[in-house]
């Protein structure tokens, strides 16, 4: 996929480095459904998404294919119980799990309210929580297209946050996905210039 990506994509990508070994809950911003083959990509291991169920059903290519990729899904109108089970064995097992706290695809960033969710299964785990900002993918394939264009795609990895240096806030999760979302902000105002709010 690294091969097919940068052969297709003018595909970039930053702060592998930061990358920390073991468990891992990875948390990205949402444009396209191209985002989780890139940010695997950038942070260079397989990594299990949380993909809502009402993605299923429509495709079965689709279908088959995220669940070979390991894709846990989760239901968007009922407690997902299972799928977090199922999340934190991945973690315990020593795997990763990525999640997208704005819980859909979005048009432009800052439209959603980032959800708590990975902050929660990193804490819950004692795992990090990755930080990590996509650029560009909206363009290639963003939400309301089922095309896919060749322009330019930027990961950048941030640094890890790490549950024990929240423990003594008022809002531990509230803090985490605070810092989350402030990392990503800056990351894509890096790649985009001032035009990212």
């Amino acid at each position: 996929m690294r091969f097919i990506g940068a052969r297709y994509f003018p595909f970039s990508y930053a702060g592998t480095e930061r990358v920390p070994p073991g468990p891992l809950v990875v948390a990205a911003n949402h444009f396209s459904h191209l985002d989780p083959v890139m940010v695997s990509l950038a942070v260079g291991r397989p990594i299990r998404y949380l993909a809502v169920d009402e993605l299923y059903g429509r495709s079965e290519f689709f279908d088959r294919l995220t669940f070979w990729l390991g894709a846990i899904p989760m239901s968007r109108s009922r407690a997902p119980v299972g799928a977090l089970r199922l999340a934190l064995a991945e973690l315990a097992a020593g795997g990763t799990v990525g999640l997208y706290p704005e819980g859909m695809r979005v048009w432009v960033w800052g439209e959603a309210r980032p959800k708590r969710g990975a902050a929660w299964l990193a804490r819950r785990a004692g795992v990090p929580l990755l930080p990590v900002a996509v650029a560009g993918s909206e363009e290639a394939m963003g939400r309301g297209t089922a095309r896919v264009s060749r322009r330019p795609i930027h990961v950048e990895v941030g640094d890890p946050l790490y549950p024990a240096d929240f423990a003594r806030v008022p809002d531990p999760l509230g803090s985490m996905t605070a810092e989350w979302a402030r990392r990503v902000a800056e990351a894509l105002q890096r790649a985009y210039g001032s035009s990212a709010s």
